[in-house]
């Protein structure tokens, strides 16, 4: 009987596990080439997400405008507007990993997702019309 109490006593104590301490300090993993895309112009960004945009399969004739959304997650987010010969025009999510890798989303797609919205929040120096 004693030892069902305890049981009883101990199972009940589990219960009222509250998770971890509230003043546990997150850690937040960035890497070399996520902070690298702070640092470009706008040429070299376009390049950039150019080249993350192809490499998940999507296609991108010319970047007219992009820049910084913000961070989710453990990701950076980047938009990049995206203009074609023929067709309209489209707006790409590009998340920045901490392992250097990249995932595409069209931001049409964005909304009602629980992801940040495609609204740039910081662009680079420069432009992205012209070569120097």
């Amino acid at each position: 009987m004693r030892r069902l109490l305890l049981l009883s006593a101990l199972a009940l104590a589990a219960c009222n596990d509250s998770g971890p301490p509230a003043n546990q300090t997150k850690i937040k993993v960035t890497s070399a080439e996520q902070q690298q895309l702070h640092q470009l112009d706008a040429i070299n960004l376009a390049i950039g997400l150019k080249r993350a945009i192809y490499d998940a399969g999507y296609t991108c004739k010319r970047i007219t405008d992009a820049g910084f959304v913000g961070e989710w997650k453990n990701l950076d987010m980047w938009m990049a507007h995206c203009v074609y010969d023929k067709g309209e025009p489209r707006d790409w999510a590009i998340f920045a990993g901490p392992d250097g890798s990249a995932q595409v989303r069209d931001c049409k797609d964005v909304p009602g997702s629980g992801l940040p919205l495609c609204k740039i929040k910081s662009r680079p120096k420069g432009s992205f019309n012209e070569l120097k």
